[in-house]
């Protein structure tokens, strides 16, 4: 089990605000492979095993294709390395800006699985429940629907070719017929699914004012240490951010903002924002280590 998962949620939440709005705003090379190693560490230390297959089969493609498909379609820049067959120059600086805006996505979607395993829906109804009811039960389902939807799917799926009606075999035509039986299957699901979850939460009175709601949160000293850390590297970093520390020109040449002594603490203040759930993952870790060896 994560460590930082038995963090108050409000810990949790702050910490992948800043985490992902700043993957999705930072385009300085540095940030990107930050933010990428970061979020993809994260993500195998609480999947294991399969995050690194994930990662390698989906998001690696992903990664070179997005690559490889902007230098075709853009091409600002003044270093140019050769011309295209349709005449378009291909530059080097379209082709390092590919490459760090597929870093940028999937170093995002990384962060993004590691939210769904940490902050799961009672979580999130905790901080929202009664600020906004309504949307914060739209979105917590939101977020539960993409796995146990692929969960559903695989079982149908398993189902139908038991019967005889995999979309794997035949020709073309029963394979499509097939494909959309699945799908009706699935549509029929999804929608007597929103329906109970939604007689189900009315008849608990969910958004009646008043309603008190069970917890097992507490905030406590460690949350509380580890808030004020990640908010001032949080600030430190977004600080830095304002003042041009983390500026990076693409085109139509590359150019970087000029080193400084405040501008390496304004990346090394966002490594320890990123990697701070590792941190704390580690720590316990080692602790854990040590009361064994004192047995």
């Amino acid at each position: 089990m994560s460590e930082f998962k038995t963090y108050h949620p409000i810990v949790n939440f702050v910490y992948f605000v800043f985490a992902i709005g700043f993957s999705c705003f930072f385009m300085h090379p540095v940030c990107l492979c930050i933010s990428l190693v970061s979020g993809f560490t994260y993500s195998v230390m609480l999947k294991g095993k399969k995050a690194i297959k994930t990662n390698l089969i989906y998001m690696l493609p992903m990664l070179l294709m997005m690559a490889l498909i902007n230098p075709a379609f853009n091409h600002e820049g003044v270093t140019i390395i050769e011309y295209l067959p349709s005449g378009n120059p291909l530059t080097l600086e379209s082709i390092i800006y590919g490459l760090c805006a597929a870093v940028m996505i999937v170093s995002v979607v990384c962060h993004f699985s590691c939210y769904n395993e940490v902050m799961t829906s009672d979580k999130f109804i905790y901080l929202f429940g009664k600020i906004i009811p309504s949307m914060s039960l739209i979105i917590s389902m939101t977020l539960r629907f993409v796995p146990k939807f692929a969960s559903q799917l695989k079982v149908v799926t398993n189902a139908q070719r038991c019967m005889g009606r995999d979309v794997s075999n035949g020709s073309i035509i029963k394979c499509a017929k097939n494909g959309l039986n699945i799908m009706s299957i699935m549509t029929t699901w999804s929608l007597e699914n929103a329906i109970e979850t939604a007689d189900s939460m009315k008849s608990r009175g969910y958004g009646i004012p008043g309603r008190t709601a069970f917890s097992i949160f507490t905030f406590d000293k460690r949350d509380k240490k580890t808030l004020v850390c990640i908010l001032l590297l949080g600030i430190y970093t977004l600080a830095g951010n304002l003042m041009g520390e983390m500026d990076f020109r693409f085109f139509p040449s590359m150019k970087m903002a000029e080193v400084s002594v405040f501008g390496i603490s304004v990346f090394v203040a966002y490594l320890l924002l990123c990697i701070c759930p590792i941190i704390i993952e580690l720590w316990e870790v080692r602790k854990w280590k040590a009361l064994r060896s004192k047995i």
